[in-house]
C-alpha cells in the first residue's frame, strides 16, 4: 500500500495504517531529531512527541507534500521547544539577582550518587523548598513545572499577564535553586 492510501486509512481511524505510518517513518524522525539535539534520550522523546502530534493532527495533513516533510517540520518545532526550555534553564539575564548566582549557592551536582535514600532526601529538600515559596510564586511554579501547562494556560488560570507568569516562574526557580543548593552544602 502506498503512503497516500495509508494516510487516508489512518485518517479514517485505521490503527494498523497509523502503526504502519509510524513504522515507516520512525527511523527518519529519530535520525533527524538526533541530528538537531545530539542526545539519544532527547531524540527518543522528540520522536514520541512527533508521532503523538501526528496522531492528533493527521486530519490537518493535506497531502500536498510527503508525510516525511510534514514530520520534519513537527520534529523541528519540538526540538526548538526543547531548546527553549533548556535555554531558560541554563542562561540568566542581566536583570537576574546577583545573589542568586553567587558561587557559595551552587552545589556540585556531579557528585550526587543515585542511591534511593539520597533521592528521597533530595525530594524532601525540594518539597520543603517549594513550600517556602510564597503562594503566588508556588502556584505559577506548580502549574508550569509540575503540571507542565503552557505559559499562556498558566496566565489564564492565574489571571496574570504572560510576562508576569514568566517573571514569577523565573524568580521561583531561582529561589528553589538557592534553597536546594544551600541545603546540599550543609
Amino acid at each position: 500500500m502506498d503512503e497516500l492510501q495509508l494516510i487516508e486509512k489512518a485518517k479514517q481511524g485505521d490503527r494498523k495504517a497509523m502503526a504502519e505510518l509510524v513504522k515507516r517513518n520512525e527511523q527518519t524522525v529519530y535520525n533527524f531529531a538526533f541530528k538537531i539535539c545530539r542526545d539519544r534520550d532527547k531524540a527518543e522523546n522528540i520522536m514520541q512527541e512527533t508521532f503523538l502530534s501526528m496522531v492528533k493532527s493527521l486530519q490537518q495533513f493535506e497531502s500536498q507534500s510527503k508525510l516525511s516533510t510534514w514530520l520534519y517540520r513537527i520534529v523541528a518545532n519540538h526540538c526548538l521547544m526543547e531548546a527553549r526550555k533548556m535555554q531558560k534553564r541554563q542562561f540568566v539575564t542581566i536583570d537576574d539577582d546577583e545573589e542568586l548566582f553567587d558561587e557559595k549557592y551552587i552545589a556540585d551536582w556531579s557528585s550526587l550518587p543515585n542511591k534511593t535514600t539520597e533521592n528521597e532526601e533530595l525530594r524532601t529538600i525540594l518539597d520543603a523548598s517549594i513550600q517556602k515559596l510564597s503562594p503566588e510564586y508556588r502556584i505559577v511554579f506548580l502549574l508550569r513545572d509540575v503540571e507542565e501547562l503552557s505559559t499562556e494556560e498558566t496566565a489564564k488560570i492565574t489571571r496574570l499577564s504572560v510576562p508576569a507568569v514568566k517573571s514569577r516562574l523565573h524568580r521561583a526557580r531561582a529561589f528553589l535553586r538557592r534553597e536546594i543548593s544551600q541545603a546540599l552544602i550543609r
